[in-house]
């Protein structure tokens, strides 16, 4: 058979590793898929940049519109990134019916349910393992392995970025801006870091992931999105004290009259498996109602680990491409016509624990203050921690942990808190998931 050409649209880190990893592996990809792949094309914007890879019997294009309009050409990888011109090419591709392969979560958060409609219409695959957690084959355990489960809820680590903040935070002593430099100095962070560290490449993904984990469209702009920059030192040594490890979660679960989607930190029991997942490395459990909860780890990003997923997606749109396109796996999971209309929940709505951290005045009766308020709202308090004030000191800091309620009863609490004159700062809440 003849092999079967590959356009790429980008040649930076993961489009480099993608060619390597074709390269080196391209007589077990070959059995795996039935026909070799041979990487035809590739666009980049500077042919003369040094690179990762051999670019030998590849043809370079300076005009990505090059590779989507050859007729050689069956499946087009879009490694560029971006939303604007990346939905455009995609879109292009599709229209001349070819399959596509993308590594581009923004791409798919915000315009998926138009590429995945036109792709139906045109008869053509659209994959996209490689957009969540690098390395992990997460989309295709959701979409495939777990296919006899009902999935109840997933949480993630699904940022390395903030997960090497935290974790050197906590085993380092170190303060966030601190961190952040030595993350934008080692690459992992972006000159521009607010997509990691504000949530955004997190809710990315974690909308793809409910997508196809509850077989609802994608709806990015319903995701509560909370990032990590108010985290501080003493944050972290007061959640350590109480039995907890701080984490910026990605998390999806199914309620009765919704979903919650959410993304912010999270106080995590401390034996917990997700709480022990450092540095830049990536995890999800998953919750199905047979299967019960399942652990995937591994790399989140990286040119190989990344590679990895754009590969396996080539080889699975070959696997099929002879296929008839009502007996592929639908993009995201469910049939296209059997989506569900469960709406996302507000914030308000949602149950779980909380960390409060206050910093108030050293005098009698504040501690008493803050208790009557929170039961004023049948908020239970499990824990406090209360601090000796440092000499010269007038304020000390009071630490809450409480027992799960509705946030919309926290916030009303909250509210009233911090019009106390005994309270010096403002209030910081983080919530909790005992993940259970």
């Amino acid at each position: 058979m003849e092999p079967v050409k590959v356009g790429l649209l980008g040649l930076g880190t993961v489009g480099g590793g993608t060619v390597n990893v074709l390269a080196r592996n391209g007589e077990e990809i070959a059995r795996r898929a039935g026909r070799a792949l041979v990487i035809a094309k590739a666009f980049t914007r500077s042919p003369d940049k040094p690179r990762i890879c051999d670019l030998s019997g590849i043809e370079l294009a300076t005009d990505p519109w090059q590779v989507v309009d050859d007729p050689e050409i069956a499946i087009v990888a879009e490694l560029i990134g971006g939303t604007d011109i990346a939905r455009e090419l995609v879109l292009g591709a599709i229209e001349r019916g070819k399959h596509v392969v993308t590594a581009n979560k923004a791409l798919i958060a915000l315009h998926g349910n138009e590429i995945f409609a036109r792709a139906s219409e045109k008869g053509v695959m659209v994959a996209f393992e490689a957009a969540v957690a690098g390395g992990i084959p997460i989309i295709k355990v959701l979409r495939e392995g777990l296919a006899g489960n009902r999935i109840e809820w997933l949480a993630g680590i699904i940022n390395g970025t903030g997960n090497f903040i935290l974790t050197a935070m906590r085993d380092q002593g170190r303060d966030f801006d601190d961190v952040l430099a030595e993350a934008q100095r080692l690459g992992y962070a972006e000159a521009d870091p607010t997509f990691d560290v504000e949530g955004i490449d997190a809710a990315h993904k974690l909308t793809i992931l409910a997508a196809i984990a509850f077989g609802i469209p994608l709806q990015f702009d319903r995701v509560y999105t909370e990032g990590i920059t108010r985290i501080t030192q003493e944050d972290v040594r007061y959640a350590e004290e109480l039995g907890y490890r701080i984490k910026h979660l990605g998390i999806a679960r199914r309620r009765e009259n919704g979903v919650e989607l959410r993304v912010h930190p999270c106080l995590v029991p401390a034996r917990r498996l997700l709480a022990n997942v450092d540095g830049v490395m990536n995890a999800v459990v998953v919750k199905g109602d047979a299967v019960g909860p399942t652990l995937y780890y591994g790399p989140g990003a990286g040119a190989e680990p990344t590679a990895s997923a754009v590969v396996a997606d080539l080889v699975d749109v070959v696997r099929t491409m002879t296929a008839d396109p009502e007996n592929r796996v639908p993009h995201l999971a469910f049939q296209p016509d059997a989506l569900s209309d469960l709406p996302p929940l507000p914030m308000a709505a949602v149950e779980t624990a909380y960390y409060l951290r206050l910093r108030v005045a050293d005098r009698p009766g504040v501690l008493a203050d803050v208790a009557r308020i929170l039961a004023g709202e049948n908020i239970s308090i499990e824990a406090v921690i209360q601090k000796e004030p440092q000499l010269g000191q007038t304020d000390v800091p009071l630490i809450f942990l409480t027992h799960r309620v509705q946030e919309c009863a926290f916030d009303a609490a909250l509210e009233r808190i911090t019009a106390l004159d005994s309270v010096k700062a403002p209030p910081y809440r983080i919530r909790l998931e005992t993940l259970e």
